[in-house]
Parts: structure tokens; C-alpha cells; sequence
């Protein structure tokens, strides 16, 4: 399966994939435009539509590509989501015939309740609950479950690739730095990042391992963040040392 990030809005990723027979599906397109030139210059046939969660600049252009395309739309079990035609669920398998593909929902509640990822063909289509060196925000849910959540997804194959939903990854990395300044991975990987940032390059996606090596928010048991949230108070329990990343990352400015 071929995987293209496409640009989109101010800051999104829509993610295409697609197989060697041209047939394509679509995770959570903010607008139709950019999928429309995406699938012209590619000769490809959009088949599916997923969903990982309602915020409009996820979904946004999705009732025109399904008007345009006659496709099924894929999405977590919430109204706010009406253009749905399929309700998914966690624990759950979504497989489809063109292109042949399979994904295990993964219920993710935090960044907001009913949040899902995908996880199959090789990547986790994560929305904006994991970013590159980042997480998202906590607009309904609770730390304890935002954490839970992305503890679900540091269990999965580290060779997965890390397909989430904005370019975060240079701000991200900034903060990242000030909790784990000698973080060898961490630096090498903002090397990479700067680089492919200069070339006007994506910055994802990256590998669940490296994520894993890199990000604090998957990382809060390792002995520097704890050295972190020790200097701000909030060493005690893994809970605590994720609210008080995920606080100190709202306000972090640099």
C-alpha cells in the first residue's frame, strides 16, 4: 500500500493510500479539494472514506467526495459525525475489498471521546491523538484517558508508520527538547526534520519506534521525563507526570 500524505487547510495532513491497481481510500479529509487534484493526477478511484473523529477540519470535505465518488464513509459512533454511512467501533476489524485492506479500530478517547484510529497495511492513522513528538490537546477527555489511549498505541509494532493529522512536528519538537535535552534519538530526529521542513518535505509520517524513543508523551516513565516533572512538581504517579506535560505544552511558547 502506498501511503501520500496530502497538505491541506492551514496545517492538516489528509492521508491517501493506495494500491498498485489504482484504487484508493481516503483518512479524514479536512477539505475535497486537495483529494480531488490528489486522485486526478494519480489516476486513481476513490473507494472508502475514513474517519477518525469529528472535528470539522477532519471531516469537512467529506459529504462532497461522497457525493462525488459514491463511496462509503467509515466513522466512530458519534452524531456529530452525520455524514457517516458505517459506524466503527473498538476492537472491531474494518476490511474492505478495493483496495484489499485491513484495520483494527482502537477507541482513543482525550483529544475528544469518540475518537478512533485505524491500525492495518502497515500504519496507524492516528487523527490527532499522537502527533510527531507531540499528543493532542485534551479538549474532552481526561488526562488518565488521553494516557491510556496512547499507552493502547506504544503496545503496537514499532514498524508501524505514524500517519496523524497535522504538521506539528518542529513546535512539537521544541517543547520535547526542554524535557529531554540530552535525548540523543530526540536530536537526530529534529535533524531529520529540519531538513525535510527546508526541502518543503512532510515531516511525517515517522515510525511508532521512533516516536517511542522520542516523544515525552509516550515517554513518561522514562528516568528524564520523570527528572522533568520531578523539577515541576509532579513525579508521583504516571497520570500526573502526563497532566503536567500535556499543561506545560499548552502554554509552551518558543
Amino acid at each position: 500500500m502506498h501511503v501520500v500524505p496530502l497538505p491541506a487547510l492551514a496545517d492538516n495532513y489528509i492521508w491517501l493510500l493506495h494500491d498498485d491497481s489504482n484504487q484508493a481510500i481516503v483518512v479524514d479529509p479536512g477539505e475535497a479539494a486537495p483529494v480531488e487534484s490528489a486522485l486526478r493526477a494519480r489516476n486513481l478511484t476513490l473507494r472508502a472514506i475514513l474517519l477518525t473523529h469529528h472535528h470539522p477540519d477532519h471531516i469537512g470535505g467529506a459529504d462532497r467526495l461522497r457525493e462525488n465518488h459514491a463511496v462509503p464513509i467509515y466513522a466512530p459512533d458519534d452524531p456529530r459525525i452525520a455524514v457517516a454511512t458505517h459506524r466503527v467501533r473498538d476492537g472491531e476489524t474494518l476490511t474492505l475489498q478495493q483496495p484489499a485492506a485491513r484495520f483494527e479500530i482502537i477507541a482513543v478517547p482525550g483529544h475528544t471521546l469518540s475518537h478512533i484510529v485505524y491500525v492495518g497495511e502497515g500504519v496507524l492513522l492516528c487523527g490527532d491523538t499522537l502527533f510527531s513528538l507531540g499528543c493532542g490537546r485534551l479538549f474532552e477527555g481526561t488526562p488518565a484517558q488521553m494516557l491510556s489511549s496512547l499507552q493502547r498505541l506504544a503496545s503496537l509494532p514499532g514498524d508501524l508508520l505514524v500517519c496523524c493529522g497535522h504538521e506539528y512536528t518542529v513546535a512539537n519538537g521544541r517543547f520535547a527538547q526542554t524535557v529531554e535535552p540530552d535525548n540523543t534519538a530526540l536530536k537526530q530526529r529534529l535533524d531529520e526534520v529540519a531538513k525535510l521542513r527546508a526541502e518543503h518535505r512532510p515531516s511525517v509520517p515517522a515510525t511508532l519506534s521512533s516516536e517511542l524513543a522520542c516523544n515525552p508523551f509516550l515517554r513518561v516513565d522514562s528516568e528524564e521525563v520523570m527528572a522533568w516533572c520531578r523539577r515541576h512538581g509532579a513525579a508521583n504517579d504516571p497520570i500526573a507526570r502526563f497532566a503536567a506535560l500535556r499543561s506545560a505544552k499548552d502554554v509552551f511558547r518558543a
